[in-house]
């Protein structure tokens, strides 16, 4: 078969399995865009954003049947707990803006709501627990307003736990850290790794009584940036029962990319804050000369890595589109497609490729709730700030 033979053949199958992808930073897009500047009807979700990569037109082209919007906000930005209910006031009011086309979503039971009505199911994921402010209570808030999944950092090691792409003071996670980690498990929140350092994963991995995502993480061996997952951590997540969903950073996709992006970026591996990351790139290559490229069939690569070192059923996708710089052939949500084409001739049948678009991820989002559910008819609910969790 040719090329157009297995994108055919890939439509028909997100037809049936629409792809559920763990990771978008659209509503932070839209906040930092100069004329929406947070208004979602200012920014036009129906027109096509030739200089995105997330609009209606092209999520539906991309067989989009579920998207985690992520509400998130860099470790250093002011009045962290303020801007964490704005950025999920953003995810809300894009819902209410498009009740045509997004489904609000708040248990994977709704992912099927969502389909029988022909739109797309819209979860919340808060990227960054900074805006918890170091107490248990915001956790609960933000749940009650819709939020079904936990990123404990970004880019920059807490108070209470360690990130990938900075030092470490924790071992992983503080007392309080964990104490965050058994809430999310009552609360039947997801908590997810992608953003932890390696021990923090496998800290995760000891303690949390549900299964944990890594919402937008790679294969270390492929790529040795800190943000993907070392292969021990994949082998954990078959008795865990979570998933790796692969991400299209470019810088965690090509390892090439990433020798050559070692030259600008601090020792862990962080990408300074750009308001416009495209630029930033070609900043970068007015001094070092023109970037090595990551590729569809790169990211393809890491899925199969994925898949042969934590199994086919612990393996998803997670994009992170966030109006940066892409690998050739996923410059937008509409290319989908083109990447599970890509997998379909590499040998994975139908029923692989419906595990990895979205069966996955529900079958492990199930799991959590069902944690929740026992949990708390024995658990109450954690109280405190980080000063009554003393100790390691």
């Amino acid at each position: 078969m040719d090329d157009s033979d297995w994108l055919t053949r890939a439509l028909a199958t997100l037809q049936r399995a629409p792809v559920f992808d763990g990771h978008n930073d659209l509503p932070w897009v839209i906040r930092q865009d100069p004329s929406a500047r947070g208004d979602v009807f200012a920014y036009d979700l129906t027109r096509v954003h030739e200089r995105g990569d997330t609009d209606i037109p092209r999520l539906r082209e991309g067989r989009v049947g579920a998207q985690f919007w992520s509400a998130f906000q860099p470790t250093s930005a002011p009045n962290p707990a303020r801007t964490t209910l704005e950025l999920i006031d953003t995810i809300l009011r894009m819902e209410a803006a498009h009740p045509d086309v997004f489904h609000p979503a708040r248990s994977a039971d709704d992912f099927t709501h969502a389909q029988a009505a022909g739109k797309i199911a819209s979860f919340i994921v808060v990227e960054g627990g900074v805006g918890l402010e170091n107490a248990l209570a915001p956790l609960r808030i933000w749940y009650a307003a819709g939020a079904r999944m936990l990123i404990p950092c970004h880019n920059e090691t807490l108070d209470w736990v360690d990130s990938a792409t900075d030092a470490p003071r924790h071992n992983g996670f503080s007392a309080f850290g964990r104490a965050i980690i058994g809430e999310c498990n009552r609360l039947g929140m997801i908590v997810d790794g992608a953003h932890l350092s390696h021990d923090a994963i496998r800290m995760l991995l000891d303690v949390s009584a549900a299964p944990v995502f890594l919402s937008h993480s790679n294969a270390f061996s492929l790529c040795d940036h800190p943000r993907n997952a070392p292969d021990d951590v994949l082998k954990r997540l078959k008795d865990n029962g979570g998933i790796v969903m692969a991400t299209f950073v470019p810088g965690f996709v090509s390892q090439g990319l990433r020798d050559w992006l070692k030259r600008s970026r601090d020792p862990y591996g962080k990408a300074p804050l750009a308001s416009d990351p495209k630029a930033q790139l070609k900043e970068i290559e007015t001094r070092q000369g023109p970037a090595p490229k990551a590729t569809l069939r790169e990211v393809a690569d890491h899925i199969v890595y994925l898949v042969e070192t934590a199994g086919i059923d612990h393996v998803g996708v997670g994009s992170d589109f966030f109006g940066g710089p892409q690998p050739q052939g996923l410059e937008h949500v509409g290319r989908f497609p083109h990447l599970i084409a890509e997998l379909m001739q590499r040998g994975f049948s139908e029923a692989d490729i419906e595990k990895i678009s979205n069966g996955n991820a529900l079958r492990a989002m199930r799991a959590v709730e069902t944690v929740g559910e026992k949990l708390r008819e024995t658990r109450k609910p954690g109280v405190g700030r980080i000063e009554d969790y003393p100790g390691a």
